[in-house]
């Protein structure tokens, strides 16, 4: 998967917004106010940085070398996930989780008006 589709599969998704605090070079998608994924423009290798569950997120940097703490992210939750070296559908399946981690954290008043 290239950036450009990653950005659709976001954008897709109910409530999403993109922004850019970080600068030029690291596009930021949101619910809710809160980031679920980061595209970093400037990187050599096309890589997203999504959140995930602390178990989840060693479970897969164990079985995939390219999937590894993100780098200044808490490394606990968040991770860089390189593009190319992923099929398409584990791409998305992991963009998803991350949307649906953080929106469910989101307090109810703040799920109301998204949906």
């Amino acid at each position: 998967m290239d950036i450009e589709k990653a950005r659709e599969v976001a954008l897709s998704m109910v409530g999403v917004t993109e922004d850019q605090p970080f600068g030029p070079d690291v596009v930021t998608f949101r619910i809710g106010g809160k980031i679920f994924m980061a595209i970093c423009l400037d990187s050599i290798d096309p890589k997203i940085t999504i959140k995930l569950e602390s178990d989840y997120s060693v479970e897969l940097r164990e079985k995939y070398e390219c999937i590894q703490p993100a780098f200044h992210w808490n490394k606990k939750y968040w991770n860089d996930v390189y593009l190319d070296l992923l099929n398409d559908d584990m791409v998305e399946e992991l963009i998803r989780r991350s949307y649906h981690i953080v929106f469910d954290s989101l307090p109810k008043k703040v799920k109301e008006t998204i949906k």
